[in-house]
C-alpha cells in the first residue's frame, strides 16, 4: 500500500468512528481519530455522547505509550482551545506523535487554524484536507451551524409509487414495511431532533422516539406549533419529562397553553411570525442557538414544501411504498408555487437502498442562488 493510499484508508477508518457519534454529540461535532504506528492501528476513538472525551483522547488512551511516533488520522482539525477539557492538539503534542492528517479545518473561531498551527510549532508533521468531501458531507450539520447559524435539516417523506402519503379518507398505516420503518428509526437516531409541523402532531399524535434499536438516547422533539393547537396532554406532552420536547410557536400563543405545556417540562421557544405563519429561517436559527445540528424533519407535505419554498432543506430522505393510491390520494408535498419548470428543485441522488419491498433513496438538495 502506497503512503497516499494508507492516509485515504485510515482515514476512511476515523471517518467510519466519527459517524458514531452522529445525533449524540451536539453541538460538537462528531470527530474520528485512529493512531497507525508501523503501519498497525495502535489506537481509536470517536466523539463520545455529549461530546466528551473528544475522539483524540480517547485513542491516545487506548494507545498509551505506543502514541509517541504515530501517525494521528482525525476528522477535523483538533481543538485548540481551553474549554472543559484540555485542547487536543496539546494531547497529541505531549503524546509525542510524529505526524497529523486531518481531513477539515475546524471552523469555530476558537479553532480554526490553531490545531494546526499548535502541532507544527510543536514540530509535528501536518497533512491538511484528505477525504475533504466526505468528512464535509459528515460533518454538515456542524459545519452549517458554525459558518450559516442553521442546521441542517433532511426531510422525510413515505409515499407511494405515485407520490401519495394516504387515501382520500386519510388512511396511511403503512405504506411502507417494517424494514422501512426500521430504517426511519436508524435516521432519528443519526439527528440531534426530529422536527413535525402542527398538522401532523394533531391529525397522528406521535410519539417520535427511536425504538427497537437499544437507542442509549433520544433525540430532541421538536413541534412546530404557532398558536400552541396541539393539547399538553398529547403523546408529545406525556412523555416530556423523559424525552426532550421543544416548541417553536408565535407571539400570540395563549397564556393558558403556554403554561399547560411548561408544566409538562417542555421547552418553548417563541420565534416572529411572517404571513400569519412561524418564520421558519427565525425557527430554525433558534434551534442552533441551542445548540441543535442536526434535524430530522418528518413534518408532513405541508411544513417539508414550505421549508423547500424558504430553502432551508439539504437533503431529502424518500421512502417509497410498493402501491398505487391515485390522484384522490393526498401528495406527499404541499404546494411551491412553481412559475414553470425551469424552477423546479433538482435533487442529486445520493443513495438507495432497497428495503424488503420498498425502496429508500437519499437525494441532495441543490443550493439556493
Amino acid at each position: 500500500m502506497t503512503d497516499a493510499s494508507q492516509d485515504g484508508h485510515h482515514m476512511a477508518h476515523a471517518l467510519r468512528l466519527a459517524a458514531r457519534g452522529l445525533g449524540n454529540v451536539w453541538p460538537n461535532p462528531a470527530v474520528g481519530c485512529v493512531l497507525v504506528k508501523d503501519g498497525s492501528v495502535v489506537g481509536r476513538g470517536w466523539t463520545q455522547p455529549g461530546g466528551r472525551p473528544h475522539a483524540e483522547v480517547r485513542a491516545l488512551q487506548q494507545a498509551g505509550p505506543r502514541a509517541k511516533g504515530a501517525t494521528a488520522y482525525v476528522t477535523l482539525e483538533p481543538c485548540a482551545h481551553h474549554g472543559v477539557t484540555p485542547p487536543c492538539a496539546g494531547a497529541l503534542i505531549a503524546a509525542r506523535v510524529a505526524r497529523a492528517v486531518t481531513a477539515l479545518t475546524d471552523p469555530d473561531p476558537r479553532v480554526s487554524g490553531k490545531g494546526h498551527a499548535m502541532l507544527r510549532q510543536a514540530g509535528i508533521a501536518v497533512t491538511e484536507g484528505w477525504l475533504a468531501p466526505e468528512a464535509t458531507r459528515l460533518n454538515a450539520g456542524f459545519l452549517k451551524r458554525m459558518t450559516q447559524g442553521l442546521p441542517f435539516v433532511t426531510l422525510k417523506l413515505a409515499a407511494t409509487l405515485d407520490g401519495r402519503i394516504a387515501t382520500a379518507a386519510g388512511e396511511s398505516r403503512w405504506i411502507t414495511g417494517p424494514d422501512a420503518r426500521r430504517k426511519v428509526h436508524a435516521l432519528r437516531m443519526a439527528h440531534d431532533a426530529v422536527m413535525v409541523g402542527s398538522g401532523t402532531a394533531l391529525a397522528d399524535d406521535p410519539d417520535l422516539t427511536v425504538r427497537d434499536l437499544g437507542a442509549r438516547h433520544q433525540p430532541v422533539r421538536i413541534l412546530l406549533d404557532r398558536g400552541l393547537t396541539n393539547a399538553a396532554d398529547s403523546r408529545l406532552g406525556r412523555t416530556a419529562g423523559h424525552s426532550p420536547v421543544w416548541l417553536v410557536h408565535g407571539p400570540a400563543a395563549g397564556t393558558a397553553a403556554r403554561d399547560g405545556w411548561t408544566r409538562t417540562g417542555a421547552t418553548l421557544i417563541e420565534v416572529p411570525e411572517a404571513g400569519g405563519h412561524l418564520d421558519l429561517a427565525a425557527a430554525l436559527q433558534a434551534l442552533p442557538a441551542r445548540g441543535l445540528t442536526r434535524i430530522l424533519c418528518e413534518g408532513g407535505g405541508t411544513l417539508g414544501a414550505a421549508l423547500i419554498r424558504a430553502g432551508l432543506i439539504d437533503d431529502l430522505a424518500l421512502f417509497t411504498g410498493a402501491a398505487l393510491i391515485g390522484a384522490d390520494g393526498h401528495p406527499a408535498l404541499g404546494p411551491l408555487h412553481l412559475a414553470a419548470l425551469q424552477a423546479a428543485p433538482r435533487p442529486i441522488l445520493v443513495e438507495t437502498l432497497s428495503l424488503g419491498p420498498d425502496l429508500y433513496s437519499l437525494w441532495q438538495m441543490p443550493a439556493r442562488g
